[in-house]
């Protein structure tokens, strides 16, 4: 339990620093509402992303699509609502997916941004 826990951190650190990189706030990290959590939080511009980090080693078995499947995605959308209407944000909101791969010691990174849509 406690490899996956540190694999799961360094996967949101290695996120967050990414994000930071291209020009993203990070506003939250593991932001909790009910059974929801959310990795992280970001903002650029009038954008707010809700992104859910999935960090996986060597060749993954599942798709990423499917490691977020419908009761995660009811989940996190509650929880932006949540979040949003709380701090009544006036911004266009969108759910992006940031798979984190480790092989061999290296990590690659893909972020799909609109993964997947509150509707």
């Amino acid at each position: 339990m406690e490899d996956s826990y540190l694999l799961g951190r360094l996967g949101e650190e290695t996120a967050a620093r990414f994000l930071q990189q291209a020009g993203y706030q990070i506003i939250a990290r593991n932001f909790r509402y009910l059974k929801a959590e959310i990795d992280l939080i970001v903002r650029k511009g009038d954008v707010l992303a809700i992104v859910e980090v999935k960090t996986r080693t060597g060749p993954a078995l599942e798709r990423m699509f499917e490691a977020v499947n419908r009761r995660k995605r009811a989940r996190l959308i509650q929880a932006a609502d949540h979040f949003i209407t709380s701090n009544q944000l006036q911004v266009e909101t969108r759910f992006d997916i940031i798979w984190i791969t480790r092989m061999q010691g290296k990590l690659e990174l893909e972020h799909i941004e609109n993964a997947f849509y509150s509707f």
